[in-house]
């Protein structure tokens, strides 16, 4: 006995195998029905639960580093302008891994697994900001003493 799919029509002869008409060239147009295109995934995007706790800390952080930094309260501002400036680079490297989860980049390189690589030149301006922003920074906290 070989293993296959069964034969129905030796098991039902009197069974209706109408399968719908069809003209010699396919169905019949007024059987067709529309196709619809539906997204079985939903977008990826942030949620507001996870940009709230972002904000909020991005928030804190830069008061603290601004106040001190404009009014020069006490010997303790430079203290309160660096952990200002430490919370506000935690809550953009959070915000920043958090975009990433969701399949965001940064303008000028490629999307997660893409497989593409990204320019020198883009990752050289990237750089060169950041250190322009921590060089100003470090400079404006030491100026406080």
């Amino acid at each position: 006995m070989e293993a296959g799919p069964r034969d129905t029509e030796h098991d039902a002869p009197d069974a209706l195998h109408d399968a719908g008409s069809l003209s010699p060239d396919g169905p019949e147009e007024l059987d067709v029905t529309p196709e619809v295109e539906v997204e079985l995934r939903p977008a990826r995007r942030l949620r507001i639960w996870q940009l709230a706790p972002i904000v909020m800390l991005a928030t804190v952080g830069s008061l603290m580093f601004a106040f001190p930094l404009a009014f020069e309260f006490g010997d303790g501002g430079a203290v309160v302008a660096m952990l200002g400036l430490l919370i506000s680079c935690c809550a953009a490297g959070w915000g920043m891994m958090a975009a990433r989860r969701v399949g965001y980049t940064w303008p000028g390189l490629p999307q997660r697994g893409s497989g593409g690589r990204a320019d020198w030149r883009v990752i050289a301006l990237y750089v060169a900001v950041c250190a322009a922003l921590v060089a100003l920074s470090v400079w404006r906290v030491a100026r406080l003493r």
